[in-house]
């Protein structure tokens, strides 16, 4: 018996999910989840639209990892699943306003407002270690 595309996309991306949730990120898979978490909430909070690309392994997940080793860190963490979590990820993309849809990319939000913005062509010519200390350096300006 063969496994569905649905299946073998479900099992195939799932390492990739887990690459960010083992990092203490919660992922949000639903539109009303991204507003219960996103609207009218006090503090900062870190969201990563993760997704299959190359630079997205080599690149904005590990970067975020390394970040997330900072001295300061953001009040919540969140992420959603371009490409699998469609409906959650486009809510969350109203947040990220006025840039445009880019995956991976990386938002950080303080009082429920963009204050920084890390877009595909930000992640994928540069190495983790730099995109480390970009997310360090807006956590210590912002999450303090």
């Amino acid at each position: 018996m063969s496994m569905s595309f649905e299946a073998y996309m479900r099992d195939m991306v799932t390492p990739m999910r887990e690459d960010l949730t083992r990092l203490g990120i919660t992922e949000l898979k639903t539109p009303e989840e991204v507003v219960e978490n996103f609207a009218n909430t006090e503090g900062t909070a870190l969201v990563v639209v993760n997704s299959v690309c190359g630079c997205a392994a080599g690149q904005c997940r590990p970067g975020v990892a390394k970040a997330l080793q900072s001295e300061v860190l953001p009040d919540r963490l969140f992420t959603v699943f371009a490409g699998q979590d469609k409906e959650a990820t486009a809510k969350a993309r109203e947040y990220f306003a006025p840039y445009p849809p880019s995956s991976p990319s990386i938002a950080l939000m303080k009082d429920g407002e963009l204050v920084h913005m890390i877009e595909r062509h930000q992640i994928e010519n540069r190495s983790a270690e730099d995109i480390a200390r970009d997310l360090a350096s807006a956590f210590e300006h912002y999450c303090k």
